[in-house]
Order: structure tokens, then sequence, then C-alpha cells
């Protein structure tokens, strides 16, 4: 029993100057690891900012800054840095960026990424010297504009999130959220405007938005280079300021697409029309509307991304000469950030102006071969049915 007491003192005391000797040594170590680890972090952050010195980092709860910030520090040099969070054909593009103190990008890499084609490994070096006036002129990758497009932006949120750091003010809306806006300014009756598909050839006009409560339209225009938002009554008269030429200029638009009118064709007693035409209209000026499926990466892809087994579903207007006036993806189940991009407008628009001779004058985008190749053959089936239409294939 003695010899039991014993080994129980023994223990205790052994487990006391242990504890006591880890306090200890925790108590020197400590300092030295917590130093170490920001020498670490430091040394991450001048990456991107060379001249930084010493940083601080952000407490982001006493400021509202742009949704893919993740973290934000403040240079000993009067610039900062921003690691941000993207969305390019996959989640979690992972950026850290760096803003001097006159608002210039100092330097942008990539932490990490779900990206296909390692776009984003070298393109921080073509934004460096960027402001917020330039960023958006700095052009994307062919091939891999999802990406780039969504490494530029993140670029634009830290320029936006040093101006607030240095106490000034940003524009923080969604691209959605400033076209409502300045559809809202060109027509103010207007409430909960959607876009127009356009079926009719137009001069120098973009874009139609209409008003849900019939107050009109919203014409999207060009002067100078910069895009102009018309407002048009229901009646197609000009009720926004703009200048004698432009105002001419929409309402000659507008008055072709109120007399627009749609009669759908039956396709059954054309006996070579494409079988991937669904639907077809004409309208009384004599243009063409179809409906058309194309086999993208959802019919033919492998079993890498699960294909959908889904048809892309396109929607596009030609002259009855086979020259596409407007193209929209209707419905689409690419495989989501990569094929999706089919949906963007900015994939569909490449084909407008296009015709038999031009159409595959567009670049098949690297990575996602089977959607845009797909898409194209489709595009190229829509403007045979307007030949045979027409009886002239």
């Amino acid at each position: 029993m003695k010899n039991y007491i014993k080994s129980i003192i023994s223990l205790t005391v052994i487990i006391a100057l242990v504890t006591v000797a880890l306090s200890v040594t925790n108590f020197v170590t400590a300092p030295i690891i917590e130093k170490n680890a920001g020498a670490a972090a430091n040394e991450a952050l001048l990456v991107v900012m060379p001249d930084g010195g010493d940083f601080t980092q952000v407490d982001m709860t006493q400021y509202t800054l742009p949704e893919s910030v993740i973290e934000a520090y403040t240079a000993s040099n009067g610039g900062c840095v921003v690691k941000l969070s993207a969305t390019g054909y996959g989640p979690d593009l992972i950026i850290m960026c760096g803003v001097d103190a006159d608002g210039n990008v100092t330097g942008a890499v990539c932490l990490s990424s779900n990206e296909t084609l390692g776009a984003e490994k070298t393109y921080g070096d073509t934004l460096k010297g960027a402001t917020i006036d330039t960023v958006e002129d700095i052009a994307t990758v062919s091939g891999a504009t999802m990406t780039t497009s969504a490494y530029r932006n993140a670029v634009k949120d830290a320029l936006n999130t040093a101006i607030i750091l240095g106490g000034g003010s940003a524009d923080l809306r969604s691209d959605e959220e400033i076209l409502q806006d300045n559809l809202k300014a060109a027509l103010p009756a207007g409430e909960n405007f959607t876009e127009v598909f356009i079926c009719e050839k137009l001069e120098n006009v973009s874009g139609i938005y209409e008003a849900e409560n019939g107050a009109g339209f919203v014409y999207v225009t060009t002067v100078n280079d910069e895009e102009l938002f018309v407002g048009v009554d229901a009646n197609g008269t000009v009720v926004s300021e703009a200048t004698d030429d432009v105002k001419a200029n929409i309402e000659a638009a507008a008055k072709i697409m109120l007399s627009t009118s749609l009669k759908e064709i039956d396709i059954s007693k054309y006996a070579d029309m494409p079988s991937n035409v669904e639907k077809a209209y004409k309208t009384n000026s004599g243009n063409y509307v179809l409906e058309i499926h194309a086999s993208g990466f959802g019919k033919n892809g492998d079993n890498y991304y699960n294909p959908s087994g889904e048809y892309i579903y396109i929607k596009i207007a030609l002259t009855n000469k086979g020259e596409i006036i407007s193209c929209q993806t209707t419905k689409q189940a690419e495989t989501d950030g990569v094929g999706s991009i089919c949906k963007d407008k900015e994939f569909s628009s490449q084909y407008v102006g296009k015709d038999e001779t031009t159409y595959t004058d567009v670049d098949i985008v690297a990575g996602v071969t089977l959607t845009t190749k797909g898409y194209q053959k489709g595009i190229g089936q829509a403007i045979k049915a307007v030949k045979i239409m027409e009886g002239v294939a």
C-alpha cells in the first residue's frame, strides 16, 4: 500500500515538473513561432507588394467591401494587399493582389484554382500597373475568357477595396445591378426590365429591354464608343435626353420593332429540313426566327465530367439571305463552369453578323471543344434551314 502511494506521489510530481517545463518552453518558443509564422505570412504578401514593408490585417467588419474579398492588409508604405475568391470555369479561384498608395496594381498572383487551362498562372502579370480606370481595358485570354474575366474582376475588386480602405467611396454594384439602374434611369416609369429578342436588322442598336409594366422600352446604342441607354415609350417615342440624330435612329428602330409580327412555319413540309430545327417563324419583313437544338458535351461527352444527356437550345434570327441578326442560348445543361459558358451573351453574340461563309470564323474555346463545336454545327444547320425554306438549298 505504501509503495502504491509512493508511486502515485512520484507520478504526480513528474507530471507537475513536465507541465512546468512545457509551460516554460511554450513561454519561450511561442513568440518565436508566432514571429516565424508572421514572417512567412509577410513574405507571401511581399510577393505582390515587394516594397510593402510591414503589413497589418484589416478588421473587415469595419468596412463594406466587395463580396470577393477574403482578407485585406494595409502596408507600411501606404498600399494594401487583398486576398480574393472568384469563380471562373470553376469556383475557388484564389487571388492575391497588391495595390500601392497611388492606386496602381503592384502585383497579382493566383494562389490556388480549379481551372482547366492554366491561364490564371500567368494572367496576373498583364494586370500589373492597372488602375481602377484602366483595368477593364486589359484584354482577357482567348479560349480562357471565363477564367481571365473572373481574375480581372477580382483585381478590380482589390482596386475598389484600396479606395475604400483609403477613405474613398467605390461602386460595388454587380453588372446586373448597374444594367438595371441604367435602364431605370433611361425610363423612370419602367419596372422590371427584360431583354427583347431582336429579329430585325437595326442600325447601331446592341440591345432592347422591355419594361414589365408596359411603360415602354430602353434601346442601347453606341455614341463615341460609349454605351447610351435611350428610353422609348410604348408608342415608340424617345422620352429620355438624346441628340437629334440618336433620337431619329432610335425612333426608326422602334418603329420597325413595333410593327414586327411572327408567323409560324410548318416545317414538316420540307423533306430536307435539318432534324435539329424544332420550330421556325417568319417575320412580316421576311426574316426568320428558328428554335434549334445542338449537340454539345451534354450529348457527345465522355464520363469525365458526367455529360447531362441534354441538348443546347438556341434561338436564332436570320435574314432571308442567311445573315445572323441575333442569337441566344435559351437552355443548356453543359458542364457547370466549363461548357456552360454557352449561356453567356458574350458567347452567343459572336455569331451576330455572320453568314454561311463566315459563321465558322469564331474561336473554338480551348477546354470546351465539344460544346463550342456542337454549338457551331447547330448554327450551320440553322443557316441551311433558311436556304431550304427560301428554295435555294
